[in-house]
């Protein structure tokens, strides 16, 4: 794999602890969003957090969409086979064992999170999805079974936009693929919510401390 496929702006924290955190922000931000996480949830672990490489009024996504709420899924197949082959590249250049990335992601980023397991299973050993929609409106056609790995959605009761509705459509169709799927909801919109924090890392830390 050469170093092209590491092109995209990305910050790599080194660390002794596991499971290497993968951090996708949601639209807007950047690399940079997400590093506070680190030290709530796995403080030890190593961290890589990539920017969107999609540009939409300004702002970075991950993927394109047609209007909000409504994903270009032909772009976001393509976005996701391009995430896939940087984190092959980043275990290479990081040294990190292939495919044993805890993808933590918010909004855009929770979506490329489900994209990569729904698509490249293999890139990652589980997800905390944040504000999460579902990825691809009709099942991808290569039925990936994901075979245990652990799937945390943390989503707002009062998400306009990962609607219960949603929540519950990802959920069916990452259980239908043999992924262990736990909910956690919380009585608020499309945000990050601190205190739902230290049950996030419970959760890490009973899903990696095999």
């Amino acid at each position: 794999m050469s170093d092209d496929a590491l092109q995209r702006p990305h910050i790599w924290e080194p660390g002794s602890g596991s499971p290497p955190l993968l951090l996708l922000h949601g639209t807007g931000g950047d690399e940079h969003d997400l590093l506070v996480l680190r030290e709530h949830l796995a403080p030890d672990a190593p961290v890589l957090s990539p920017r969107g490489t999609v540009t939409e009024h300004g702002m970075a996504r991950f993927f394109r969409r047609v209007r909000e709420g409504v994903f270009d899924e032909d772009d976001l197949r393509h976005q996701t086979d391009e995430l896939a082959a940087f984190l092959t590249a980043a275990e290479q250049k990081y040294g990190v064992a292939a495919g044993s990335w805890l993808a933590v992601g918010f909004s855009n980023g929770a979506n490329m999170a489900s994209a990569l397991l729904l698509r490249h299973p293999e890139s990652l050993a589980g997800a905390v999805l944040l504000a999460a929609m579902v990825p691809f409106q009709d099942d991808e056609p290569q039925d990936q079974a994901l075979a245990g790995k652990p799937v945390l959605i943390v989503n707002g009761n009062r998400d306009p936009m990962a609607t219960p509705e949603q929540t519950s459509r990802l959920t069916e169709q990452l259980r239908r693929r043999d992924a262990e799927v736990e909910l956690l909801s919380f009585d608020g919109g499309h945000t990050i919510h601190g205190d739902q924090l230290p049950a996030i890392k419970e959760f890490i830390e009973t899903h990696t401390s095999h």
